[in-house]
């Protein structure tokens, strides 16, 4: 994929990039592949709002994806790439050999024609081949990565990303993700041979408030601009600052800003060195 740019005739254009879609080969999805997203507004089952900035949206229709791969030792063949308008890369059509199709994660390099194979046995490291982390060569980059054996792909999936398989040691694999954290991951998860494509995604401008209100992104209102009812930073006179407080706080009085709000996982201890920050020292 590459990003495509207009001539600025108006505001939004001039502030804009779009996706060039001459790499996709089918436009019009598979229906039997199709599910119905329920939209909820960010709201619970109670109809409260627990995720602000959420609501409206274009209509769209769930891609099933096949995280597991789970057909194993059968080779499948890459019969169209399509766009997937609820994530960044680009999806693959595949049938297998008796007639099944799904639709998996479109790695950078995979063409109309190419054949992957799942298998929980050692095969050729190929673009697009998923096996276990414990038969992939050192130094390779994977993706569609398993957190648990059998699971199915969690990690690892957003578009140009690839985490480097940097050393198997015991029955642990350590994979350096996108984030620059080291992890360790089973040497028996899962993961697919390569980079996930449309590297390009994080070029786009979407350049209006417009094209966010079809995402489904409602706007951000800061906390200044409310009523002191409303916020901890609301009040004043025009734009005020936030007062005599030590800090700024969120919308319910939680510092902001600075402060580690990551809770305790189980899987902390997993990690071997925490990601970069990518704030730069003065």
């Amino acid at each position: 994929m590459s990003i495509r740019t207009y001539k600025p005739t108006t505001p939004g254009r001039r502030n804009s990039r779009v996706q060039d879609f001459s790499d996709i080969t089918k436009h019009k999805p598979e229906k039997s592949l199709l599910a119905v997203i329920k939209k909820t507004g960010g709201r619970n089952n109670t109809g409260k709002i627990t995720v602000r900035h959420k609501g409206g949206g274009v209509k769209r229709m769930y891609r099933m994806i096949d995280f597991k791969q789970a057909t194993f030792d059968m080779p499948a063949t890459i019969r169209a790439i399509e766009y997937d308008p609820n994530r960044g890369p680009r999806i693959a059509l595949v049938s297998y050999e008796n007639g099944e199709k799904r639709y998996i994660l479109c790695e950078a390099s995979m063409k109309v024609g190419d054949v992957v194979v799942s298998s929980k046995n050692k095969i050729e490291p190929l673009k697009g081949n998923r096996m276990p982390l414990a038969y992939i060569p050192a130094g390779m980059f994977v993706y569609n990565v398993e957190l648990q054996p059998g699971k199915g792909g969690q990690i690892v999936r957003g578009a140009g990303n690839g985490a480097q398989l940097m050393v198997i040691e015991g029955m642990y694999a350590q994979l350096r993700l996108p984030s620059s954290e080291l992890r360790l991951v089973s040497r028996n998860c899962m993961a697919s041979v390569g980079q996930v494509g449309n590297s390009d995604y994080k070029l786009i401008r979407w350049g209006k408030a417009g094209r966010m209100r079809y995402r489904g992104i409602k706007p951000t209102v800061r906390g200044k601009n409310m009523n002191p009812v409303d916020h901890p930073h609301g009040g004043g006179e025009g734009h005020s600052p936030i007062g005599l407080k030590k800090g700024p706080r969120t919308k319910w009085g939680k510092p902001a800003l600075g402060v580690k709000t990551r809770k305790p996982q189980q899987s902390d201890k997993f990690i071997v060195s925490r990601r970069k920050s990518s704030k730069k020292k003065h």
